[in-house]
């Protein structure tokens, strides 16, 4: 189990940066994804301020675009469906595997050019 937590301009935002932190320690790929758009829409507007929301998240990669959304009556809870859909869909879209940030580096230490040994 891990626990991450992190500050944001905002709780969407801290709710983002603290899923990318947890996710980013197994899914280093994910750290080229951005969000390109953020969108909150009422569903049911006879409800005022009791009313579902829906969120709409547009995520990118240089190999793409892609649009995920969540609804719930409390914006958070909606913000991190769609944030969790669009994580999960990078992680299948870019192929990510599973390997922590440590392993990656002393992967790629091992597989340097430098770091062969080179027998005559």
């Amino acid at each position: 189990m891990l626990h991450t937590a992190a500050d944001g301009n905002g709780p969407v935002n801290a709710l983002d940066l603290a899923l990318r932190k947890a996710l980013g320690a197994f899914f280093p790929a994910l750290d080229d994804v951005h969000l390109v758009d953020y969108k909150v829409r009422i569903i049911d507007g006879d409800a005022a301020t009791a009313a579902r929301t829906r969120v709409i998240i547009e995520t990118g990669h240089e190999s793409g675009t892609w649009i995920t959304a969540g609804a719930d009556a409390n914006i958070i809870t909606a913000s991190l469906a769609a944030l969790h859909d669009s994580f999960e869909y990078a992680i299948w879209q870019l192929d990510a595997r599973r390997e922590r940030r440590d392993e990656l580096a002393a992967s790629r230490l091992a597989n340097s050019p430098r770091s062969q040994v080179v027998e005559a």
